[in-house]
């Protein structure tokens, strides 16, 4: 649905005001968030092993294992939500439908979030959670290159972080990451060098104010946190061997040049990177329903990164509305160029 003058007066309304100071409110918001979680049913089950972060708190991680599962590999997915809202019981949904879509099992990760757990708290969970999943992959009769790690938003981020700590650690290798709309900069005021973040700032329902505000509950009091690499990937100046990467952007985000920026610079450093910039679409859009046509081309792009043979990877389909969509899925390595918006 393209955005025109009546809906982007309707998004302005719904868009997070200004003057909300999210330090005092995140608890009334992030109880709002825990009403859209959806009904479990027995499309996944829990994982019982014991993850245990670097402090040795535990962590939960939800296995996702579609009924007719055709491929054998697994994602590894990072929940968006500012580092501050969402937990794996909000994103049953949108891990349900894409290891329906895809085919394959989806292992959610709860890591603790901000303001509680500022930085580096949730990387560390997310690390001790790839760092056990990747040491013990017969458990979900995979080969480590079979295991991909994705994420959305500040789980987008938290992927990237992942990927670069796994290689500055040594811990495990990883093959393959899935960004979509991830925040790797540091800076969203009126400064940054990005023009989403000026033009799509206002009015889209995620705001660039927004976004400060996470990123400084994400810091908590260490303000140096704001220029380390592993809180704001897009720092890193050495981001050489690094996986083979899909960024996933949206047009009408203010994450969205940052997410492209990125994916430029992993490919600059060598890394095979697919870049693909979804028109019409919003920050967040991969929560919506599955039927939104958004949703199904990220779902066809990703099957088709990940090289399952499903019918989503090849074209995707909206009956009754008019809506028949070609996917168009370029092999070629990005070359740095601004993308065009999916068709």
């Amino acid at each position: 649905m393209a955005i025109n003058k009546h809906m982007q007066a309707a998004l302005r309304l719904l868009s997070y005001p200004a003057a909300a100071d999210l330090e005092k409110v995140y608890k009334i918001e992030r109880a709002l968030y825990t009403l859209k979680s959806s009904p479990l049913s027995p499309l996944y089950h829990l994982w019982d092993q014991k993850i245990e972060s670097i402090d040795g708190t535990p962590i939960r991680v939800r296995i996702y294992t579609p009924k007719q599962q055709t491929s054998s590999q697994l994602l590894l997915f990072f929940h968006g939500g500012g580092w501050v809202f969402e937990s794996v019981d909000t994103y049953n949904q949108v891990c349900k439908a894409l290891a329906k879509a895809i085919g394959c099992r989806i292992a959610s990760v709860e890591y603790r979030r901000a303001p509680e757990f500022p930085f580096p708290v949730g990387l560390e969970d997310c690390y001790a959670a790839a760092k056990a999943i990747y040491a013990n992959p017969e458990q979900f009769g995979v080969q480590p290159e079979d295991i991909t790690l994705i994420g959305d938003s500040a789980g987008g981020n938290l992927t990237a972080a992942v990927s670069l700590l796994a290689r500055d650690r040594g811990d495990f290798t990883v093959s393959q990451q899935i960004l979509i709309y991830p925040a790797t900069a540091a800076d969203h005021s009126e400064s940054s060098p990005f023009p989403s973040v000026h033009e799509n700032g206002e009015g889209y329902l995620l705001t660039s104010y927004r976004v400060q505000e996470f990123m400084r509950l994400y810091a908590g009091q260490d303000d140096s946190a704001f220029t380390n690499p592993y809180f704001a990937p897009l720092l890193m100046k050495d981001l050489s061997h690094q996986p083979r990467t899909l960024v996933i952007t949206a047009e009408f985000d203010p994450l969205r040049d940052e997410g492209e920026a990125y994916a430029a610079a992993l490919s600059r450093a060598g890394a095979q990177v697919y870049l693909h910039r979804m028109r019409d679409a919003l920050h967040g859009f991969i929560s919506l329903p599955a039927r939104f046509v958004q949703v199904q081309r990220a779902h066809a792009l990703i099957a088709k990164f990940l090289g399952v043979d499903t019918v989503c990877a090849d074209k995707t389909n909206r009956t009754g509305t008019g809506w028949t969509t070609q996917l168009k899925f370029s092999r070629r390595r990005f070359t740095g160029r601004t993308p065009r918006s999916s068709d």
